[in-house]
């Protein structure tokens, strides 16, 4: 595979992962509009639906994944010490995984209603 399909590949993911966080963000904007939830109770068993909370877990994963590819990208063309970059690729990639991590861990518990 040429570096071309790689960048295809990354621009890709970048305009799926947006369009899927807009059209969630429209669902969550007219959950909350139509749905009277007032409180932590009504919140976490609206949560606690499979269909709000896969597509609240496939939101944060494309969120993860759309901030990845840009500020790897970033990093790629504005850090030019090849020790520099990769150390901070790997600090970048570590801090999106623990947040990756906590997401499922508070979306999980949210879902044992």
């Amino acid at each position: 595979m040429t570096w071309r399909a790689q960048g295809l590949r990354a621009w890709l993911a970048q305009r799926v992962s947006a369009v899927y966080m807009l059209a969630f963000l429209l669902f969550f904007a007219a959950s909350l509009f139509l749905m009277d939830i007032h409180s932590y109770d009504q919140w976490r068993s609206w949560m606690a639906h499979p269909f709000n909370s896969v597509t609240t877990f496939i939101f944060f994963v494309a969120l993860l994944m759309h901030s990845w590819v840009g500020m790897r990208d970033v990093l790629i063309d504005y850090l030019h010490s090849f020790r520099l970059r990769i150390f901070t690729l790997t600090v970048l990639a570590g801090l999106l995984f623990g947040m990756g991590i906590w997401i499922a861990r508070i979306l999980l518990s949210s879902a044992q209603v």
